[in-house]
C-alpha cells in the first residue's frame, strides 16, 4: 500500500517495540513439522463477568480492554509457567492492534480503518508475578501510544528507514538474513496477540436477506492469537452495549488444558 508522506511530521524519539529485527526463518514455526500443534479455545463472558471486569478497570484507572487483556496475558503466563517452569526467564510478548480513528479525526461512518500494531514485553515470570492492575497499566500505555499521531508518523519513518537500508544492502551485496518484522510474528515463550471487534455492530448488518444469525472469526493457528467478538443479541435479556456478552477465541498449544484455569474454562 506504500508509505504516507511524513517528511513534515515531528520527530518523537519513540522506542518502536512493535517491530523486531530477526531472521524471518525463525518466525514460521507454526508451519513446520515437529512443532507443537495448536487448538482453539472458545469462551463466553456474560454481563456479570463484564460488570466485574469494568469495576476492576475503573479501580485501576484503565480501560475495559486494557483490564481484559491484562487478565488473559497474566493467566496465559501463569499456566505456561506451571506446565514448563524453565520458561520463566524467556520472553512474554503482548501485542494488540489499535484503531486510532478518534486521534486522527476520522468520521465514525468512514468505511476503512487505520490500524497500528503495539507491543509490550516482559519475561514470563515477571508477567505471572505482576498484579493485574500493574499489567493493565502496561497494556494501557501501549494502546495510548498507538493512538498518538506523532507516534504513528514516527513508526512509519522508522519502518521506511529500515526498509531503505535493507534494499540498499541487497543491491550492494551486503545481504543479511535479518529483516524488520512486526513483533507479533516473532517466536516467544508466551504470546498474547489481541484484536477486538467487540463494538462492531455485525448483527445489525443486512445485505438484503436479513441480519446474520451467528458470526465468528476464522480460526487462526498461531500460538497466542486471541480475538474478542460480539455475540448475537438476546431478545429476552436486553442489556446496555457496555455489558453485551462477548465471545473470546484463543489459540493455544494442545498441551494447555483450559480446565486447569478458572478463566479459560468459562
Amino acid at each position: 500500500f506504500g508509505f504516507p508522506d511524513v517528511t513534515g511530521a515531528p520527530h518523537g524519539g519513540f522506542q518502536h517495540t512493535e517491530y523486531e529485527l530477526v531472521d524471518p526463518k525463525d518466525c514460521v514455526k507454526e508451519f513446520q513439522t515437529g512443532h507443537e500443534t495448536t487448538k482453539e479455545i472458545r469462551l463466553q463472558l456474560d454481563a456479570d463477568d463484564l460488570r466485574e471486569i469494568r469495576a476492576a478497570a475503573h479501580a485501576a484507572g484503565v480501560s475495559f480492554t486494557s483490564m481484559l487483556s491484562a487478565l488473559f496475558w497474566k493467566e496465559l503466563n501463569r499456566i505456561r509457567l506451571v506446565l514448563k517452569p524453565t520458561v520463566g526467564c524467556e520472553l512474554s510478548l503482548f501485542t494488540c492492534t489499535v484503531n486510532p480513528r478518534t486521534a486522527l479525526g476520522l468520521a465514525p461512518n468512514l468505511c476503512g480503518s487505520p490500524v497500528v500494531n503495539m507491543a509490550s514485553k516482559k519475561t514470563v515470570a515477571e508477567v505471572a508475578a505482576l498484579q493485574v492492575s500493574e499489567l493493565a497499566r502496561l497494556v494501557q500505555h501501549a494502546i495510548n501510544a498507538g493512538q498518538n499521531p506523532e507516534y504513528m508518523c514516527s513508526s512509519v519513518r522508522f519502518l521506511l528507514a529500515q526498509r531503505t537500508r535493507e534494499i540498499d544492502d541487497d543491491r550492494n551485496g551486503r545481504q543479511s538474513a535479518r529483516r524488520l518484522i512486526l513483533a507479533y510474528i516473532i517466536p516467544a515463550a508466551v504470546k498474547c496477540a489481541m484484536s477486538s471487534s467487540r463494538t462492531f455492530r455485525i448483527y445489525d448488518t443486512d445485505f438484503g436477506f436479513g441480519p446474520p444469525v451467528y458470526v465468528r472469526p476464522p480460526y487462526l493457528p498461531f500460538d497466542g492469537c486471541w480475538r474478542i467478538w460480539p455475540m448475537p443479541k438476546s431478545a429476552t435479556n436486553v442489556v446496555p452495549d457496555s455489558l453485551a456478552p462477548i465471545e473470546i477465541y484463543l489459540t493455544q498449544p494442545e498441551y494447555v488444558d483450559p480446565s486447569e484455569s478458572p478463566l479459560l474454562s468459562r
